[in-house]
Order: C-alpha cells, then sequence, then structure tokens
C-alpha cells in the first residue's frame, strides 16, 4: 500500500462558538437609562406645565403676623408650581422678619405650600425715653435680646393694622423701666444695652414661681437692679450673679414673714437683709 493510498480521516467539526452573553449588570444598567429618560421627559412635562400649580398656601405658627405682612414677606409669584417653587428664597425672606426665629417651607401634593413658622415671643416690654426725655415708647423684647417692635398705641391706625396677639402677650409680660437716656432700639437688632440685658439675664434665671409674680424691673444700672413683686414687695437684686441663691433667700424670707416684708436687699447674697412694712 503506497503512503498516498492511506485513507485521510476528516478533521474534527469545530464546535460553533456561543454568541456572547450580556452579564447581567449590563442588563440592569440598560433597564436603568431607559427608565431614567423616561423618568426625566416625564419630570420636564410636569416641571414645565402647571400640573402642581399652587392653589393655597397656609401659614402655621405665625401669631404675631397678620396674613397681608405674610403675604409681603413670602412673596409667592403667582403661577408658581410645588415643583418650581423656590423654598430656600421663601425661607431665606420670611426669616428676615424679626418675630420669625425659624421657618420651613413643605410641599403637600397636589397643590398646597405651607410655610411652618416658628415665632419669638415676648419676654418684656422696654419703656425707652426718646424725644430728650419727652416721650416714652414701648418695644417688644424677645428672651433672647431681639427687638422685635416698637409698641403702637392700640387705638391709632397703626395699632390697627397689627396682630392683636402682640397686645394680648404685651399686657402679661413685665415693664423694664428707668432705662438711661440714650437707648436706640432697632427692630431686627440685638440689645446691647448692659442694664437691659442684665434684667433679662435675671428673668431667664429665675424659677416660674418668683419669675411670675414679677411686675416691673428697674434697670437704672446693673448693679441696682431692683425688681417689684405683683403685691408691692421690692427686691433689690442686682447683677444676674447667684440667681438662684438670691432668689432662695427672697422666697424664705417671704415665706417666714407672711404680709410684712416691705423691701429685700439681696445684691451681696451672703448679707441679705429685709425690712418689714
Amino acid at each position: 500500500m503506497r503512503l498516498g493510498d492511506l485513507p485521510r480521516t476528516a478533521p474534527a467539526a469545530r464546535s460553533p462558538r456561543p454568541a456572547p452573553k450580556r452579564s447581567g449588570w449590563a442588563r440592569v444598567l440598560i433597564v436603568l437609562a431607559i427608565i431614567a429618560v423616561l423618568g426625566g421627559g416625564a419630570y420636564a412635562v410636569l416641571f414645565f406645565t402647571p400640573v402642581f400649580s399652587i392653589e393655597k398656601v397656609e401659614v402655621t405658627g405665625a401669631d404675631h403676623l397678620t396674613s397681608e405682612e405674610m403675604a409681603v414677606l413670602a412673596a409667592v409669584p403667582q403661577g408658581t408650581t410645588l415643583l418650581t417653587v423656590d423654598a430656600a428664597g421663601i425661607e431665606n425672606s420670611v426669616v428676615r422678619d424679626a418675630w420669625v426665629q425659624s421657618v420651613r417651607v413643605e410641599r403637600h401634593f397636589p397643590n398646597t405650600l405651607e410655610i411652618v413658622v416658628t415665632e419669638r415671643t415676648i419676654a418684656a416690654v422696654v419703656d425707652v425715653v426718646a424725644d430728650n426725655a419727652k416721650v416714652t415708647q414701648h418695644w417688644a423684647i424677645a428672651s433672647d435680646g431681639m427687638w422685635l417692635m416698637e409698641i403702637p398705641d392700640q387705638n391709632s391706625e397703626l395699632g390697627q393694622m397689627i396682630s392683636p396677639q402682640i397686645y394680648e402677650d404685651a399686657a402679661k409680660v413685665l415693664h423694664i423701666k428707668d432705662v438711661p437716656f440714650g437707648l436706640t432700639p432697632e427692630v431686627g437688632t440685638y440689645c446691647t444695652d448692659g442694664n437691659v440685658n442684665n434684667a433679662l439675664a435675671i428673668l431667664d434665671g429665675l424659677s416660674t414661681e418668683l419669675a411670675s409674680r414679677i411686675k416691673t424691673v428697674s434697670a437704672t444700672d446693673a448693679q441696682s437692679t431692683l425688681l417689684t413683686l405683683d403685691d408691692g414687695v421690692q427686691i433689690a437684686f442686682g447683677t444676674a450673679d447667684d440667681i438662684r441663691d438670691k432668689e432662695r433667700i427672697c422666697l424664705k424670707i417671704m415665706e417666714e414673714n407672711p404680709g410684712k416684708v416691705a423691701y429685700i436687699n439681696v445684691r451681696v447674697v451672703d448679707r441679705p437683709t429685709w425690712r418689714a412694712v
């Protein structure tokens, strides 16, 4: 048998190469991309159409600001939607008012915008002598020392325009009086007068038992700060040091001598004195 007569074996057939499969992550990314495109398109449609037009603006927590004042502060443009409204801009505008301690804007779909206000409260009314001691102005001040406003006569034209809550609150708090001439309050600024701030610190540091009985505070100077209670008892309190010790001594003296005390001096806390009626 010749070499050329050897039978030839056909080469083994190659199995076809399988088509590459897409990885699971690739499929997920494609699906997410499609969703993003569709979602973005839907959002664009909603953003540029009046589907969520603001039809109602609700204000909560603003007891010392009228509806008209809040409308000016918020200034929500006509035709604004819940998607296009500048919530941060509204918050920055409203919080500029001295009465407003903090504010947040909330969207309530489909058509309501809520402005939630946390207000400062009146801690005291400061009697400020002005116009060469010819006029006494009544200024509302908050516990943090912020000047809130000059309170006009309630029967005046301006008095009829502001919130009645201001007069209700002012009637419940004490007056800080006898402040030296030259004090010039400015709405929205913090008080820098040491005598007034000393009086506020005393009021903030007292417990409810004594603080609720104070009607006036004479703030001629910090060392001579004088408290007058609802029953006429006067307390020479002095500076806002050792507040709780001074308060404890006053309460003890009055408790041990009911109806007999006219004057207590605790300016020097370890040498208190008192005088009978």
